[in-house]
Formats: C-alpha cells, structure tokens, sequence
C-alpha cells in the first residue's frame, strides 16, 4: 500500500466518519480525502484529484488516531511480567532494585515495540514517558527507536535513579536537548518527574529548567503511598501549574487540589486499568469531570495492561459507572442515566489527547488537521455488524484486531490489518536479547520471583524515590488503617 500510495491523495470512501466535533457528529456514507499530511476534505462523494488510491470504509468506521499521554515505552519488552504487581512490587523491581539494568540498547529494544504495538492499534501519538533514561546514551537510544518508527510520539524524559534537580541540571542533558530536539512535527517534549511533597520542594529547581526550555512538565499525581497533596501544593505555592502540565493518574487527590489543578488549567491523563489494579487510587473520572478539568486516557506500562486504548477506554466507562451505581445504591437511589457516555470516552482518546498535548491540529478530522487517521473495519468479523451506535461500538466491541488501515502524517503504516514496512523479526530479536540479558543478569531464581515477589517490611515505602526520606502521614495511613 505504501508502495502505491506514496505522494499520492487518499481517499476513505462511504464510511461512518467520527469527526470529533464539538457536537460529537456521526456523518454516515461519508468521504475523507487526505492530500499530502493533511486532511483536505470530509463529505458525502467527494471529487478527488487524479491518481488519488481509494480505500473502501463502506462498513467501517473512520475516526482520528488515537493519543496516549502516559506510557512507559522502555518496559514493554518486559510484557506482561507483572500482571500480577501490586504498585509497590512495581516499585520495588523498578525504582529500588533491577531499573538501573537497562542499558541503552534495552531502552531502544522496549521503545520500537512499544512503538509499533500502538500503531498496530491505531495508537497514532504516545507520550513516551520516559523515566527509564540513567544517561544521555539511554535517551538517544530512546529517541533512535522513536525516530525509527512511522508514528507520533512525544519524549517526557525523566530519571527516577537520580534526583530531578541533578539530571535536568547537567551539561550532557542540556548537550541532548540541544542535539536531539529541533521542534520536529512528529517528536514532541516533556519532562517527566514526580514530586514527592517534602516540603524543602527539591524538584524545584527542575521545574525552574522546564520554564527556561518552554517545555511542559508531566507528572505522577495523587499515587497513594507516592505523591499526595502536598506535592500539588508546593507546585501551585510555586507558580509551576500551567495549562501545560499533565497530571497522570490524580487518583488520591482532595477536593481542594482538583480545585488548583482546574484553576490553573491542567489536564489529566488517566490510565484507569493500572488505577483499578495497582493501587493508585479509585480512577477519578468521576471527580476530575464534577471539577471540569480536561481528561485523556492512557495506558501505563504493557509490563501489566493491554498497550491500546480501546482497553482503556472499555475500562475507563466501567470504573466511572460502576462508582456511580454504587453511590446511589449507598443512599437508596437507582441510576436512570449514565453521566459518562461512550463518546465523552472516545473523545478522551482522541481530541482529549490531542489538547492535552497543545496540538490545535490532532484528534479530529477536520480539514487542514494532520492526517492521522484510522479505519476500524473487519469484514471476517460477526461482530462488525450491525453498526448502530459508532462511539457505542469504538468504545464496547471494537478492538486491536479490527484496526483495518492506519494513517499518520499522511503516511499508511497499517493496511488490511498488517502493519506496513516493518521488520517485526528484527523488533523480535532485540527484545529477545533483552529479556535473555535480564534473566542472567538478575539470575533465574530472582526471575521467577519477581512475577510476584516478597516485599520487606523496609522497603514497604512512603515514596519511592531514593533523593529524599521525606515520610507523609498522608500516605501512611493505610498502614495505620490495616495495622500492617
């Protein structure tokens, strides 16, 4: 397809198009004409240019890529390890014990596949938060696997080995940033680093470094027994809470930091299948939405979960409604209407992303928008018909599996449900070396252990993060709760 399609127009015919408009239209028997990385038209028998490569959607539905704005891409060769981690196994493996493991090589072998897994699920932009990076070399591999697959991507770099302060203040950082980010269309960046609320602030001075880049900060807020309150507190006393800053997870927060968050225009990335089951917190939906705060939708680490959205946005709607049943039932009420419906969800995967990240010109398909585009049809499948709710069906019945053809910046990379010009033998090798040099490393009894390991009482942690001893009593109170 690539083959045929190169500098050509695109154009998909007769599909149910999900523009991602304000009015959340669905516009049947529709066109979309792509003309270069743009998309040029949306309409009913468009007229298109000569040589333009049709593709038929009659049955399908055509929506904008997708947008993750939380995934650790270098712990994807490890898939699914950890499906059985508590947070503070996580912890442990990652932060205390077996993080500092990876070489560069690793960090490039996890990136690719991560990379080419959420293309193949119609994925098309991911925040590749990044915090696996000990040296410049890890953050050039990172970004030498990132450039080396056809999607979107935004680099969050982070360090959870050293203190924020350090990383971001030293010379080889500022030689990477200086090398390595040019404003490229398909390379986004970000820091990435938590705040753990001891009251000294010393991330301070990171965020200082973001401001003086222009970059945006992204971090890990409201993690019971990690980040909590006043963490939130010392950012906004400080000046550093700006429409820019993503608050991944937000799961443990008062009332009076979703205030602060909505005051000063932050957005939420919720991953609410690692919230149900890591321990982050209940996935808060359902009080960043009575806050207006602006939410999108990620996936977190494949060491656990599924690496698309269509998990995320499935879970995503039971969390919120399951809360919202049981509340009413609590005070003796019944649930007539559902608050979060399919397309608020569908519209977090897509627009939500897209504003998340400050790009006016991703998650909708609207003429002049990038063309990043995906096409869910699958005619060998019983359950691609009858389609009668298109946002219902995205979000219930679709899946990886459905995704037909995928478009980013105007380039196919995923046609008749194969990705298109990629070496997954390669992609294979590589994080089979990895995984082989893990396993020596860490030695095959450890190996096996760590699926589900014995944690220790003293490494049972307020935080885990190694550049400060401050303890919260706010998170602490789980212990006190359970006597453990």
């Amino acid at each position: 397809m690539n083959e045929i399609a190169a500098g050509r127009p695109i154009v998909f015919r007769d599909g149910t198009v999900l523009p991602m408009d304000a009015a959340r239209s669905v516009l049947t028997g529709t066109d979309v004409l792509v003309v270069g990385d743009r998309i040029a038209a949306v309409g009913p028998g468009l007229e298109v240019p000569e040589g333009t490569v049709a593709v038929d959607a009659s049955g399908g539905i055509v929506m904008p890529g997708m947008i993750d704005t939380h995934r650790h891409m270098w712990q994807t060769a490890m898939r699914g390890y950890g499906a059985d981690w508590t947070l503070t196994q996580y912890f442990v493996w990652y932060y205390l014990e077996h993080g500092t493991l990876f070489r560069p090589q690793d960090i490039h072998a996890g990136n690719v596949l991560a990379g080419l897994e959420a293309l193949e699920a119609g994925v098309t932009t991911v925040v590749d938060w990044s915090h696996g990076l000990r040296t410049v070399e890890h953050a050039d591999a990172a970004v030498d696997a990132l450039a080396s697959v056809p999607g979107r991507f935004v680099l969050a770099y982070g360090n959870i080995q050293q203190p924020p302060a350090e990383w971001t203040g030293s010379a080889e950082f500022r030689d990477f940033v200086d090398r390595r980010i040019s404003g490229d269309d398909m390379l986004g960046f970000q820091l990435a680093f938590d705040v753990t609320g001891d009251p000294a602030f010393p991330e301070r001075p990171a965020f200082e470094v973001a401001r003086e880049l222009g970059v945006p900060v992204t971090t890990h807020a409201g993690v019971w027994g990690a980040t909590s309150d006043d963490g939130i507190r010392l950012m906004y006393e400080g000046g550093f809470m700006g429409p820019d800053t993503i608050y991944v997870h937000a799961a443990s927060l008062s009332t009076d930091s979703y205030h602060r968050i909505a005051a000063t225009g932050g957005s939420v990335s919720v991953s609410t299948e690692s919230e149900q089951s890591a321990g982050q917190g209940y996935p808060p939906t359902w009080a960043i939405r009575a806050h207006g705060i602006p939410v999108s939708l990620s996936m977190d680490t494949s060491v656990w979960w599924s690496g698309d959205l269509f998990s995320a946005m499935r879970s995503t709607l039971g969390a919120d409604r399951s809360r919202e049943h049981l509340a009413a039932h609590a005070e003796g009420r019944t649930v007539t209407h559902s608050a979060l419906r399919a397309d608020q969800v569908v519209e977090w995967a897509t627009r939500g992303g897209a504003r998340a990240l400050g790009r006016d010109d991703l998650g909708a398909l609207e003429p002049g928008f990038k063309a990043d585009v995906v096409l869910l049809k699958n005619d060998h499948s019983p359950v691609s018909f009858p389609l009668l709710n298109p946002y219902g069906h995205v979000a219930f019945q679709a899946q990886r599996g459905d995704v037909h053809t995928v478009l980013v910046n105007g380039r196919v990379v995923k046609h008749a449900h194969r990705l298109v010009d990629v070496d997954l033998v390669a992609a294979r090798r590589a994080v089979e070396e990895t995984v082989s040099y893990l396993r020596s490393t860490i030695g095959e009894q450890a190996w096996q252990e760590g699926m589900n390991p014995a944690i220790p009482e003293s490494k049972v942690l307020d935080n885990p993060y190694t550049y400060t001893d401050y303890q919260s009593s706010a998170t602490r109170r789980s212990s006190a709760a359970t006597g453990d």
